[in-house]
């Protein structure tokens, strides 16, 4: 299930270059992009490329570039509890950049323009929710995990970003496959 958290806090085509322009790459020191590239590069001696993600946060350390560089870090080496807590550092910062309430439970459909693709912060909130709820799954965190997801498709009915898939996975926690 590990590719289900590719969309989340990292996106292709279309939603990158939106994301991207608008909201990763505006304001980061070139200083913390070049740390960020060098993390990429040496992405096979952990160490070094978390040194290079730390260098990258000691420089823009609310900036979602960085954050999303160390979630990735974290999620693809298998460190859930280090990328958990970055997904929820992530979702307070999509909540303050949103204005919204910092508890997601509070936080209801008509606070901001969930339905838009073109909204970036509110879908940046609903990626880090869905990391969130993700990780928080796989940590075995169930209900904690299944009460996001159900947040997430009511804040996102039409499900842009894909919530039904972690709600069927949740659905079938606990029966065989054969089921």
């Amino acid at each position: 299930m590990p590719h289900v958290l590719h969309s989340e806090l990292t996106m292709s085509g279309p939603e990158q270059s939106l994301l991207g322009g608008a909201l990763l790459g505006a304001g980061l020191p070139a200083e913390a992009q070049r740390h960020l590239e060098l993390a990429g590069r040496d992405y096979q001696s952990d160490a070094v490329a978390e040194q290079h993600l730390r260098e990258a946060q000691a420089l823009a350390p609310d900036h979602a570039a960085v954050l999303i560089g160390l979630y990735r870090f974290y999620f693809y080496k298998g460190r859930l509890d280090e990328a958990l807590r970055v997904a929820e550092v992530c979702l307070a910062k999509a909540a303050r950049d949103n204005g919204l309430d910092l508890d997601w439970r509070k936080v209801r459909r008509s606070d901001a323009e969930f339905s838009s693709f073109a909204a970036i912060l509110p879908r940046f909130y609903l990626f880090a929710l869905k990391a969130y709820a993700y990780l928080r799954m796989r940590v075995g965190d169930i209900d904690e995990g299944h009460a996001a997801i159900e947040k997430l498709l009511e804040l996102d009915p039409s499900d842009k970003v894909n919530a039904g898939v972690l709600h069927d996975v949740w659905q079938r926690i606990g029966h065989d496959d054969d089921d």
